[in-house]
């Protein structure tokens, strides 16, 4: 990868120790690797310094240290010590001038909802066109979309690679500047904005503004992909500037677009491309999952792929853990989790799902939305009201805000206070006629719910 001397140069840092060559990075002791470069980030529950001998004990050859840190020569590590003034910036730092080596197309994500989909779904797509050699495409894994994941994504890239998918999350103004300024897309792709994360940030709108920092990454021959149906679409296309943008949607003639039909557990869509018109069957259903074949193909088609290969890749994609998985449930019920995550647009949308699907009855198992701020108790409101316009009719609510949804809903709607009130209450109303669709936010642990039922 790279001698400790020079990345101290890049870093404009002091170090001391033998010149070593690091042949990886991390920022967890638990997984480093033989030669790696182990950086120690500090956090609000964590102090990496305090793991400096545990790296060190398994294989780590450097480590990257706070100056505040106060790690001094005299501690003996015996291993490479280079210091900075902080360890987050400096991994940073290194990963932008890593991928600078790279003349290759990284493709960045983020929106609201559907990013962590429409990522997997452009991954398929580029492994039609390297023959399914995985090592030739580097994606995001996991949750590695901040500013510790997206560094060290990019620390992997190596000269296998011929393509790489970048995801980028936030949760306050200017991280999706800080981010792309790290990735430098040749793409960079939008797919929404809504209320996800609107208490740090304020609005809608200034959500949309912080989404709209990824196209600041790209440079004048980059390609910025947009969501020709988001209120926001004007908005975005001012800041993308002079770029080139290539924009997908349903309800607009744009360069990426087409019509669908929907499945109780799969959608049939007419996908309409600038190289023609291809048909697809995506094995995930939902409208939503329609707009994120069409952004991952609008992504697709910037860097010239043909609809060939677009429409092999998206039907592969069998959809992500967490979110919308049709299962099998205990005494013949289906249940539809969906309990990775939760805001008041991804809530619609599933409740969409469990409507369409054929079933005597359909229940909601809803936990709290988090991160909505002023807007919380209205949101929640709004999601009782709905479930029962659409004609859920049974809604089991976990989570002091989750109450409010309750008391829209009406008849029918339970509100607990515990978990094992909630479980005991599913459990009496399973049957093979029952659809139960689980859903809250990652802090409301939903998956519980789901791992008790789950056959």
């Amino acid at each position: 990868m790279m001698m400790v001397q020079e990345a101290a140069r890049i870093l404009h840092a002091e170090w001391y120790g033998e010149d070593t060559l690091f042949t990886g990075v991390s920022t967890d002791s638990r997984s480093v690797r033989g030669g790696d470069l182990f950086v120690a980030l500090s956090g609000k529950n964590f102090d990496g310094h305090e793991f400096i001998t545990q790296a060190k004990d398994r294989g780590a050859i450097a480590v990257m240290v706070d100056q505040k840190s106060r790690i001094q020569e005299s501690q003996d590590l015996t291993i490479p010590v280079i210091i900075v003034q902080d360890t987050l910036l400096g991994l940073g730092r290194l990963a932008k001038y890593w991928r600078g080596n790279f003349d290759i197309p990284i493709i960045g994500v983020t929106g609201s909802n559907g990013k962590t989909t429409v990522k997997e779904m452009i991954t398929l797509i580029l492994l039609q066109l390297v023959g399914k050699n995985q090592n030739k495409v580097l994606a995001t894994i996991g949750n590695f979309n901040n500013d510790i994941g997206v560094p060290r994504m990019l620390l992997q890239l190596c000269r296998q690679h011929e393509y790489a998918v970048i995801e980028m999350g936030m949760s306050h103004p200017g991280e999706i500047a800080y981010l792309a300024d790290l990735v430098q897309p040749t793409v960079a792709l939008i797919t929404n904005a809504g209320a996800a994360h609107i208490e740090g940030i304020g609005s809608v709108k200034e959500v949309a503004l912080a989404k709209g920092e990824i196209f600041e990454g790209l440079d004048k021959s980059g390609i910025a992909v947009i969501n020709a149906d988001d209120s926001n679409v004007q908005l975005w296309r001012r800041i993308a500037d002079n770029r080139s943008i290539i924009e997908f949607g349903l309800n607009k003639k744009v360069k990426v677009s087409g019509c669908y039909k929907l499945n109780p557990t799969s959608a049939e869509m007419k996908l309409e491309l600038p190289d023609g018109t291809i048909e697809i069957k995506l094995k995930v259903p939902g409208k939503h999952n329609v707009y994120n074949a069409l952004a991952a193909a609008a992504a697709a088609n910037a860097i010239g792929i043909n609809k060939e290969n677009i429409a092999s890749g998206l039907e592969l994609f069998g959809g992500v853990d967490g979110r919308l998985q049709q299962k099998k449930c205990l005494c013949g019920a289906t249940m539809i989790d969906d309990s990775y995550n939760a805001n008041p647009e991804s809530v619609r949308a599933a409740l969409s799902v469990l409507a369409n699907i054929s079933a005597e009855k359909r229940i909601l198992v809803l936990g709290d939305m988090a991160e909505l701020g002023d807007a919380a108790i209205d949101f929640h409101e709004c999601i009782g009201k709905e479930a029962r316009l659409i004609g859920i009719d049974r809604l089991f609510a976990l989570g002091k805000l989750s109450a409010h949804s309750v008391s829209k809903f009406g008849s029918g709607g339970q509100h607990f206070r515990n978990i094992e009130d909630i479980l005991a209450v599913i459990e009496s109303v399973l049957a093979p006629d029952v659809a139960l669709l689980v859903k809250g936010s990652r802090f409301m642990q939903m998956d519980r719910i789901v791992r008790k039922f789950e056959v």
